[in-house]
């Protein structure tokens, strides 16, 4: 058994981790690609329980209550071509969430975050093409290891929040619920990138959508699959 801690700055919701970002330390204790579903929301400044289960299966468990689990799996996606850095530049101008945010404190997509407190990843509308959302991404210092790349559970992190506004562009609260992802290579620290989002597909209360990660060369480094869930309506 090891454990896991989120720092309170990592959050998306209030009081509890961002999605994107927790997934990926949690990946970082399975040997292979793993999806990971998200079943409660995470605490924050707890320490965290990640124990294997059968067949590779780990769990996250906040005392004896399961929050998330990870289970093998394949990263089949098809990644559309992105816009380079200045047309992401221009997409980021269009970020729905500059009028109306759930989460305006989240650490990945939140303006309300300071530059160097929060990605401040903003991701609007290509122009010519509204089903894709992109932003652009220079990750700073802090966020990278020793060999001056950065660390995977931020690339994780990068590639959530995007997602959830390539799959609806009206603001409507949702939560992340599974999240696949793949980093093929780390990009370095003060790099810039490119990050795009797109709907995949829905059904219901349920929106699958892809994002991905690029350098400044337009290689691709990260994607993701990922399904984002509308709460039940209230009764």
């Amino acid at each position: 058994m090891q454990l896991l801690t989120v720092a309170p700055r990592f959050c998306g919701p209030p009081g509890a981790a961002n999605g994107g970002y927790v997934a990926g330390l949690f990946a970082q204790h399975a040997p292979t690609t793993v999806r990971v579903r998200l079943e409660r929301p995470v605490p924050l400044a707890v320490a965290l329980k990640v124990v294997e289960s059968e067949a590779g299966r780990l769990e996250l468990l906040h005392d004896s209550e399961r929050v998330a689990r990870a289970e093998p799996d394949q990263l089949q996606l098809e990644v559309p071509r992105a816009p380079d850095y200045l047309g992401a530049m221009e997409a980021s101008r269009r970020y729905s969430g500059f009028n109306d945010h759930s989460f305006p404190g989240c650490f990945v997509c939140g303006p309300g975050r300071a530059r160097g407190d929060g990605l401040r990843i903003f991701a609007g509308a290509c122009s010519g093409d509204a089903a894709m959302v992109a932003a652009p991404w220079v990750p700073d210092a802090a966020l990278g290891q020793s060999d001056g790349k950065v660390r995977p559970e931020f690339m994780w992190a990068a590639l959530d929040c995007p997602g959830y506004f390539a799959a609806r562009n009206d603001n409507v609260m949702m939560f992340l619920g599974e999240f696949t992802a793949h980093v093929d290579r780390r990009v370095h620290v003060d790099e810039p990138c490119v990050i795009i989002g797109w709907s995949v597909g829905s059904s219901g209360r349920k929106h699958q959508v892809g994002t991905a990660l690029f350098d400044e060369d337009g290689e691709l480094c990260a994607r993701a699959l990922a399904t984002w869930v509308e709460p039940r309506p209230a009764t």
